[in-house]
């Protein structure tokens, strides 16, 4: 298993000097769209890359916009990933961009298109596929389970899932379910790919503002999933309220401890 971070600007030089906590980078396709592409040419050189999608909106009944996929496109193909992600989620409708990732119905009608949806964008990119969970205010339901919507979606689309612990955490706490029942219904040898960083808590409410450290809530969550899932890569995200290079790689070999008592 690799532990890595998601790649941002703030870690561009801690990331050069190629530190020993680092065995991996994610890259958020959109940070890099009509950028130059010899960046991502230098950093494949030197990590194992994944490349990681915000605003394809799989979740969008209709066809895929062409620009935003073939922009997409054009950053894997710079960056020859290992696989590719994006969120089961819908960030616009068929007149506007909402800006922001929103939850789809469980049901099988939205599986049907979602499921055509992702296996046109791993086809696209002819690349492996995987899905990402979602925080939400909201927790809609529809024919299935959350659980059980990612089963038959990984199995219809040949995918496979990115699990953010955190967002399962956050999820469980804001609408009361027990994350490990979650997992008990999950297909856990889908998962192949965890996000995780730490939460705040504004309101009463579980806030992921990728902006905290691990809490050590999180790393027994994390710990429970590396314990049921042939887990390849864990990456640390940060966005917000950046430490030091010390504290980002001590946060990564706490995660690293964690994988290792298993």
């Amino acid at each position: 298993m690799m532990i890595g971070v998601g790649y941002r600007q703030e870690l561009a030089k801690w990331i050069a000097t190629r530190p020993r906590e680092i065995e991996c980078l994610e890259i958020t396709a959109e940070h890099f769209y009509d950028q130059p592409i010899e960046p991502l040419q230098e950093l494949r050189r030197a990590y194992p890359l994944f490349v990681h999608g915000l605003g394809l909106s799989l979740g969008t009944p209709g066809p895929l916009d062409p620009y935003a996929l073939s922009r997409f496109k054009k950053v894997v193909e710079a960056a020859h990933p290992l696989w590719i992600s994006e969120h089961v989620a819908f960030t616009r409708t068929s007149e506007v961009d909402l800006g922001h990732l929103n939850p789809v119905v469980p049901s099988r009608e939205t599986l049907n298109f979602f499921s055509q949806h992702a296996r046109e964008l791993s086809d696209c990119c002819e690349k492996p596929l995987i899905l990402e969970n979602i925080t939400s205010h909201l927790r809609l339901t529809g024919d299935l389970s959350e659980s059980e919507f990612l089963n038959e979606l990984c199995q219809s689309a040949d995918c496979g899932v990115l699990l953010d612990v955190t967002n399962l955490f956050i999820n469980s706490r804001n609408h009361d379910f027990d994350p490990l029942k979650w997992l008990d219904q999950l297909d856990c040898t889908r998962i192949v790919q965890l996000h995780i960083v730490g939460y705040s808590q504004e309101n009463g409410r579980y806030v992921d503002g990728h902006a905290e450290g691990i809490q050590d809530d999180l790393l027994s969550l994390l710990s429970e999933v590396l314990r049921r899932a042939p887990v390849r890569a864990v990456i640390l995200e940060r966005d917000h309220s950046f430490p030091s290079d010390a504290t980002i790689g001590a946060e990564l070999n706490r995660i690293s401890k964690v994988f290792h008592a298993h």
